[in-house]
């Protein structure tokens, strides 16, 4: 099958070339391990969009990015799935060297490990997480595990709402063989043994969500002294997890450990993972119930739900004043 879609890449190309031309490279914006990001005014009559442009070493990162195009084309638009606009092949890239390949998707502000760096507000962050619950979910009901959830492949929109991008190691769960793929620190230990399921997206998901909760991007102490992956995976294995941080909420906590337990068949279903997040986010809005906005802040949280902006007012667009209702004393709740 994966040689048939690089095929079927390759002429797809040509004919989004002979229709539509090249896109034109604008600054550089990102950068990963195999390729890089730049900014393209317009291809397409599609606005501002993001072009990845890999330069395959070999034939399974060909087929990485063959597989990618495909699942993120013939699946369903979802708002919380980075969309993917076209595909072309340019073979003068770099002066002609090597032939890349140019994926033109939606073009968001930045991944959530910029954002953690930058700083997120702790309400932001935990929209973030249902943000990408609610894609993972998305992509298990269409019959695909991810199998490479981590912090660089969430992306941001300018609302700080997140989608799923990556899909060069998506698979359909039913044609999942022995290959290890994924990134170290967030893989689950049965994937080091050829035989796994859609659990090890949540297993994925339970070591984001310690990141979220952390609001950094340092390393985990209990990973810290591990000199490579090796080693790393032999403890994962015998059961080393995150450690807790004294800020982390119960529930939260117990969410995490729910998602990375050894046992495959112990961790959560989405199904579960997303009412419980909610409801965690209900109960940090409810706090902010007893402030003098009162319902103004349920209106908030439902404006987020939608991805619309609110101005909650007495003391700017991004806060609410706790104290009385005058607004002279207080502080500001960040959300």
């Amino acid at each position: 099958m994966k040689g048939e879609t690089v095929l079927s890449v390759v002429r797809y190309s040509v004919q989004e070339i002979y229709r539509l031309g090249m896109p034109q490279l604008g600054k550089e914006i990102g950068r990963g391990q195999y390729g890089v990001v730049f900014s393209c005014e317009s291809w397409s009559g599609k606005g501002p969009c993001a072009v990845k442009s890999v330069v395959p070493p070999d034939e399974k990162h060909w087929n990485d990015l063959a597989m990618e195009f495909y699942y993120t084309r013939t699946i369903p638009d979802h708002k919380h799935i980075v969309r993917l606009h076209g595909l072309v092949v340019d073979h003068m890239y770099g002066g002609g060297c090597s032939p890349a390949v140019l994926l033109i998707m939606d073009h968001l502000t930045r991944d959530l490990y910029c954002g953690l760096r930058a700083g997120l507000k702790w309400l932001t962050r935990l929209q973030i997480a249902i943000d990408v619950a609610e894609g993972i979910r998305y992509l298990h009901s269409q019959g695909l595990v991810h199998r490479d959830i981590k912090l660089k492949n969430v992306l941001l929109d300018i609302n700080n709402r997140a989608k799923l991008t990556d899909l060069g190691f998506c698979i359909p769960e039913a044609m999942m063989s022995g290959s290890i793929v994924g990134t170290p620190v967030h893989m689950a230990p049965e994937l080091l043994s050829g035989h796994y399921d859609s659990s090890v997206d949540v297993y994925a998901f339970g070591i984001l969500f310690w990141y979220i909760c952390a609001g950094h991007v340092r390393l985990p102490y209990a990973f810290e002294q591990f000199q490579n992956k090796e080693q790393l995976w032999t403890s994962v294995r015998k059961g080393v997890r995150p450690e807790k941080l004294p800020h982390f909420d119960e529930e939260c906590w117990h969410l995490m450990e729910q998602c990375w337990s050894g046992k495959p068949s112990n961790r959560p279903l989405l199904g579960y993972v997303l009412p419980l997040l909610e409801s965690i986010q209900v109960r940090y809005f409810q706090k902010l119930s007893s402030v003098w906005l009162g319902a103004k802040v349920v209106d908030y949280w439902r404006a987020q739900k939608e991805g619309e902006s609110y101005y909650l007012g007495g003391g700017g667009r991004d806060g609410v004043w706790e104290g009385d209702s005058s607004g002279d004393k207080g502080v500001m709740l960040r959300v």
